[in-house]
This record gives C-alpha cells, sequence and structure tokens, in this order.
C-alpha cells in the first residue's frame, strides 16, 4: 500500500500544512506530473484544486519539473532543483527524479489553486489533547 506525506500550501495566508495520504486516496497522484491539477476531495480537502509543485522519494532525490519519465536519472546542473552552485559557471552532475509521481515517492508538495467553501486552517485544526502531547 502506498502512502505519502503531501504538504499542502496556501498562497492566501502564506502557511503550509502537512498531511498523510495512503490507500484509494493516494492513488489520486499516481501517474500524473508536476504541474498537474488533482482534485482535493478524495483526500479530505472538498472543494478544493490542487496542483502539484513537486516532490521527493525514499532517498531525499528531488523531482524536476523539466525533466520527463518516472525514473531517478543523473544530470549535469548548473542550478536550480536538485543543485545551488556555490560559484559562477558551476556545473556538477546530480542524481534528480523525473516528473512522473510514482510509488516511489515519498513526499510530494502541492499549493491550493481553488480553494474550497470551508477554510483550509479548519482541517488542520489540532485538539488540545495533541498540542500537550507534542509539547
Amino acid at each position: 500500500m502506498v502512502e505519502f506525506k503531501v504538504m499542502v500550501s496556501d498562497p492566501k495566508s502564506g502557511r503550509a500544512y502537512p498531511m498523510t495520504v495512503s490507500g484509494g486516496a493516494a492513488g489520486i497522484f499516481v501517474g500524473r506530473k508536476i504541474g498537474d491539477e488533482v482534485d482535493g476531495g478524495p483526500i479530505g480537502l472538498t472543494g478544493y484544486k490542487l496542483q502539484i509543485t513537486g516532490g521527493s522519494d525514499r532517498d531525499g532525490t528531488p523531482a524536476r519539473k523539466d525533466l520527463s519519465g518516472m525514473g531517478r536519472k543523473r544530470i549535469l546542473l548548473s542550478g536550480g532543483v536538485g543543485f545551488k552552485p556555490v560559484h559562477d559557471g558551476e556545473r556538477r552532475r546530480k542524481f534528480v527524479r523525473g516528473n512522473e509521481i510514482t510509488t516511489e515517492f515519498v513526499q510530494i508538495n502541492a499549493k491550493v489553486t481553488t480553494h474550497g467553501e470551508k477554510a483550509l486552517a479548519e482541517y488542520f485544526v489540532k485538539s488540545k489533547e495533541e498540542k500537550a502531547a507534542a509539547e
């Protein structure tokens, strides 16, 4: 059974909310590409539309939007996702993942494009017991 940690970012409030998605609900992400929009209903966010903005696999390898396919590839990078150059003109060969979401992903990043009736913060309200346990 596949399980994803989905980071849902809300551009209106500037906050990000973590959620764990598993089972059949996680199937809405498999086979999609970075930049695709998915419906938030199956993961419990009724009325919301989410755009996939990135992700990483179990080894921490980031996914790049401009690299087609689903596997890991070792490509020459001069900047962007997967490599931050220190010197001007620096390039390095790094492992990155393609833009298609597979079951090997652990984390998926998404941003809200269409808001629902209920505020996003209401879906992620922590109870007093959970707050006390976290401290």
